[in-house]
Formats: C-alpha cells, sequence, structure tokens
C-alpha cells in the first residue's frame, strides 16, 4: 500500500498526568530505514512501562526530566509511547525483503536496533523511539515477528511486554520441570503470564494474588494462591520454593529469600509496591541465592514466546478494551487494579 504522508495517534508532550496524552491527526507517518519495516498498528496494550515513564518513576533525580525514560536517559518530546503491539507490515526498507509485506506481527519491545543502527544499549519501544499508540509504527524488521495464530488482533497484543517480560525472568532464572516457582503480583499481566508459562515449563507454581482474584489465578493454572498480605513463612516454611518471580517488592521482601531453598533463584521485574527493600547480605550469601535483574530479553525469549503462542500453550488473558482515544481512561482503568490480565488499545474501534 501506499502510505499516506500523516497519521492519527496520541503523542506524550511532557512528564505527567493523563492530561499530557495528546490526540493529533498530523502527526507524519514513519518512513523506514534500509533494515526497517512499517507496522500498521492493529491493537497496542497498556501496561506498568508507559505509565511509569509519563508520569517519571523512573527517575532517581528530583528532576524527572534528566533520566526518566526507561533506559535511565532524558526523554524526548512529544513521544509516541506503547509498547505491546500487533499489526501487518505494509512497507519495508531497501535492506528488508519485500515479501514481508502482509505479514502479521508482534514486535518485541527491548530493542538492540533502531534507526538503522546497533544501539549501543538496549532500547525500549515507545520509550527511547515512538512506539504503537499511533496508525503506524517503525521498527527494525528483527524486532518485527511473524505469527501464524487464530487470536485476535487484540488477543495477540496483550502478549508482547507482559509475556516476554515474564518468559525472560523464568528464562534467566532456569525454571525447569517438577520445580516450585512462587510468583508475586499474580493477578497483573506479568504475574499472570509468569504463572502461565511456568506451568508450561512443568513446574508448580504458588501464585500471591488478592483475595478478590485469587479464583482467576487459579484458573491460570497456580497449584496454590496465597492472599498477598499473607506470612508466606508461616504458610510455606522457610527453605520451600527454587525460584521467586517477584513484581512486587516493597516491605514484605525479605520473606521471599527466607522462603527460597539454598541455591534459590530470585528473579525481579517490578516493584509496584515499592523499590527500597531490606536485604540481609547474610542470607544471600550463606544459601548461595543467585539474584537477576530482569529487563533487556535475551535473545532466544521473544521467538520462544511466540512458538508458544502459535503452539496454543499459553493463552491471551484481556480485561477489558478501549477506543485508542480513550487511552487516558484505559490507564486510569489500569491503575484501579480490578482487574486480572491486560488492557488492550483497539485502534480500528471509535
Amino acid at each position: 500500500m501506499a502510505l499516506p504522508e500523516t497519521m492519527s495517534g496520541i503523542v506524550l508532550t511532557g512528564h505527567g498526568g493523563p492530561e499530557r496524552l495528546v490526540w493529533r491527526d498530523d502527526l507524519p507517518v514513519p518512513q523506514p530505514a534500509p533494515t526497517d519495516v512499517i507496522v500498521e498498528v492493529a491493537a497496542a496494550g497498556v501496561n506498568n512501562t508507559d505509565i511509569n515513564t509519563r508520569i517519571g518513576w523512573y527517575s532517581k533525580h528530583d528532576n524527572a526530566a534528566e533520566d526518566a525514560s526507561w533506559g535511565g536517559t532524558a526523554l524526548a518530546f512529544p513521544r509516541i509511547q506503547g509498547a505491546d503491539v500487533c499489526g501487518r507490515i505494509v512497507a519495508v526498507g531497501t535492506g528488508v525483503d519485500p515479501g514481508r509485506i502482509g505479514e502479521r506481527v508482534l514486535i518485541e519491545p527491548s530493542l538492540v536496533e533502531a534507526g538503522g543502527e546497533m544501539l549501543a544499549s538496549p532500547w525500549y519501544f515507545g520509550s527511547e523511539c515512538d512506539g504503537g499508540f499511533a496508525q503506524f509504527t517503525r521498527v527494525a524488521s528483527r524486532h518485527a515477528h511473524a505469527i501464524e495464530s487464530a487470536l485476535t488482533d487484540v488477543e495477540l497484543a496483550s502478549f508482547p511486554c507482559s509475556y516476554s517480560t515474564a518468559e525472560n525472568m523464568l528464562t534467566r532464572a532456569g525454571v525447569g520441570p517438577g520445580e516450585t516457582v512462587l510468583v508475586t503480583g499474580a493477578s497483573g499481566g506479568v504475574g499472570a503470564a509468569a504463572v502461565q508459562l511456568a506451568r508450561a515449563r512443568g513446574a508448580e507454581v504458588i501464585a500471591v494474588a488478592g483475595a478478590a482474584k485469587a479464583g482467576a489465578v487459579a484458573a491460570l493454572g497456580a497449584d496454590r494462591v496465597l492472599d498477598r498480605g499473607a506470612d508466606l513463612v508461616a504458610e510455606l516454611g522457610e527453605n520451600s520454593v527454587d525460584v521467586v518471580i517477584d513484581l512486587v517488592g516493597g516491605p514484605g521482601w525479605p520473606a521471599l529469600l527466607e522462603v527460597l531453598r539454598q541455591k534459590g533463584r530470585y528473579a525481579v521485574s517490578g516493584a509496584i509496591a515499592g523499590p527500597m527493600v531490606d536485604l540481609d547480605l547474610r542470607t544471600l550469601y550463606l544459601k548461595d541465592l543467585s539474584f537477576f535483574g530482569c529487563t533487556v530479553l535475551d535473545p532466544q525469549v521473544f521467538p520462544n514466546l511466540v512458538r508458544r503462542i502459535e503452539r496454543g500453550e499459553i493463552a491471551p488473558l484481556v480485561a477489558q478494551t478501549f477506543p485508542l482515544r480513550e487511552i487516558a481512561a484505559a490507564q486510569d482503568a489500569f491503575g484501579k487494579k480490578a482487574h486480572v490480565g491486560k488492557i488492550v488499545l483497539d485502534l480500528r474501534s471509535g
């Protein structure tokens, strides 16, 4: 198809509240670098990263403008956010096989190439570069993964960020059959994904979630669901789990290390209950624990995720959909945490 000159979408105009998200009909349609593809966006998920970037949560300084991008640098405005994208390739750069045009793709959100260049440090789609909250988006061909699935575009858009984050954590921690895995924040997007993906690996899963969501989490495949206010040591006993997949942090964090067995593994990619925790170094070294901070995806993670989706090993969990114009309402619903799974923006509605 011949690309139009302009498109509609949402731009982030600066750090702050939802009023910083502005609808525009005059955005320039991106043009591909030689190794890029242009994707017509069908659906895009809502996730913590987009909201945290907007409010400047990633900054470690008083002035969020200094380092509030996902990569710890200043964010350039206006920025089109949106890390979770399903769509179809409609144009390619001169170095990309034109046979890719028409492919249905999921975009890998952790980027090692952008603008035709390999990156010195990874970028996040929709943070250091424009993402999917618009009609068209540009990404390196290597990061647009073809997928064959009967799932809808909205269902597929629920996977990229949450499920690749969860798959990366499980991969880094080396979770295998027969192991016991404890997942915190199990009703959220990444937590729900981790429950499913750990089960797909043959692990026994203990999930932590609010009581109101316990039934939904159990339906995902958790063998046991504990209330998020539970005393984990009293419920599970010391040295009882092989791996902790943590998305919560906060004041209850020390108990996670107490329930880990000798040579247990702890993987983290979120801190929704607070980023500052108390660590007794004696627990860390006397139990020979291994810690994994998980952000950048290992190279095999996203292709493995796509294959799992195609084989039907994991199922989408879409809690609610909104038109793109209603992104502020979608992010408000996301922040209330009353849902299980993902909230997705349907770019072909409204």
